[in-house]
């Protein structure tokens, strides 16, 4: 009689595991970068001029629904500068945007929402490429190069607008921001999640965009 030898259970792979050492320094390095990051949005510009009356106000883009329909953000937004507009803070509009979380044009549904609060045709000019807010920039400025303009109000949400500012702050342009308030209030939740996005955007435009996407306007 042959006994059978048992068979040979297969070894299980232990997972990789980081050394503890990298993964405090990789901590450390992300912690860092949000650091910096936060504070480059508190000490970011909102303005290169004192002037109240400008050229153009610049409206910066936010995606419409995935039927096409403006969004709050995008809503607040134009309402906030047909307002402007009325004020007469500056007499024509630039909405810019491109297809950049969907396939609608942002810049063309929020250009629709424009003449729908009594913007005329004529006021309104659109920037249907951009992609980022570095885009937005920079093509909106090669509009009002295009005009012989030259100063601007952009306007943005308010958590936005510090990445905007470091961005504006590099262009050939007479600027100030202004704050889209929302249109009804926002969970406190989405607010802080909305400030960590955009603490994370900040850090990869410091580290990342702002070296590697050029573009002359």
């Amino acid at each position: 009689m042959t006994l059978k030898r048992p068979r040979r259970q297969p070894r299980r792979r232990k997972p990789m595991r980081w050394p503890r050492g990298l993964a405090i320094a990789a901590a450390a390095l992300i912690l860092g970068l949000l650091a910096w990051a936060a504070i480059a949005r508190r000490q970011a510009p909102s303005a290169n001029t004192s002037r109240t009356r400008f050229d153009a106000i610049i409206v910066l883009g936010t995606p419409a629904d995935n039927d096409g329909n403006p969004t709050p953000d995008q809503l607040a937004h134009v309402t906030e500068a047909v307002h402007e507009y009325e004020r007469g803070v500056a007499s024509r509009l630039i909405l810019t945007g491109g297809p950049a979380h969907n396939r609608f044009v942002e810049a063309r549904v929020m250009a629709r929402a424009a003449e729908a609060q009594g913007i005329p045709e004529t006021a309104i000019f659109v920037e249907p490429e951009a992609l980022d807010t570095i885009q937005n920039a920079c093509y909106s400025v090669r509009i009002m190069k295009a005009h012989g303009w030259r100063s601007a109000e952009v306007i943005s949400t308010a958590v936005h607008l510090p990445r905007t500012g470091l961005i504006f702050s590099r262009l050939p342009l007479e600027w100030r921001e202004h704050t889209a308030p929302p249109l009804a209030p926002k969970s406190a939740i989405r607010v802080s999640v909305e400030a960590i996005v955009e603490t994370a955007k900040t850090a990869r435009y410091l580290v990342w965009t702002r070296q590697m996407e050029h573009c002359e306007p």
